[in-house]
């Protein structure tokens, strides 16, 4: 019986995930065999980062509560990985032929909203023909925030932070970035930080 790609990627984010728990960088050569491992390894690490503010055990015991965030976030790290369409980049030698992933350029949305303070990015999708030079394209991005944060202030944040990313390293013409907060979660260690 032949795995499926969400098995696959399943697979990749539990291997990814081994390492990180023991302390240890997978093997370079394991990383650039396909770019998908490097860019759910950045994706994985920065989300572990920021989740250990939500997810330390150091707290007492608090109700019941629910923590499908963070499979969502999880799942979608998995999908996002993968390289998806073939994203042309302009070069002067008419010999030369280069493209971008539609799954590193996911990769860069993430990073660049993972970036701003008190937020993660739970879902990015390109809408519009990435695959032909100059079509419209709207970036759509799930967001979680912190207790506190102005939401308005924070999305407008998010939108500029990625698209600064997306103009200085690709040739996209992003007609739009929408953001959506899908959640807000509060700090564990609130009491630490006032």
């Amino acid at each position: 019986m032949m795995s499926s790609p969400d098995d696959l990627n399943q697979d990749l984010i539990a291997k990814l995930s081994d390492y990180l728990d023991r302390g240890e960088n997978p093997p370079d050569d394991f990383l650039n065999k396909a770019p998908e491992h490097r860019i759910a390894l950045d994706a994985l690490t920065r989300f572990r980062s920021m989740a250990q503010n939500i997810l330390d055990d150091d707290v007492t015991a608090e109700p019941e509560r629910d923590d499908s965030w963070v499979t969502g976030i999880l799942k979608n790290i998995n999908r996002e990985a993968r390289a998806g369409r073939s994203i042309p980049v302009s070069h002067p030698s008419p010999k030369a032929s280069l493209s971008l992933t539609e799954g590193a350029v996911r990769g860069l949305i993430r990073s660049a909203g993972d970036g701003v303070a008190g937020t993660f990015i739970g879902k990015c999708k390109l809408d519009g023909d990435v695959s032909e030079p100059g079509s419209p394209v709207t970036v759509n991005v799930e967001a979680s925030v912190f207790w506190g944060e102005r939401i308005p202030k924070t999305a407008q944040r998010l939108r500029d932070a990625i698209t600064t990313t997306l103009l200085h390293h690709t040739e996209l013409n992003i007609v739009a970035v929408n953001v959506t907060i899908t959640d807000v979660h509060l700090r564990r260690n609130a009491q630490a930080e006032e």
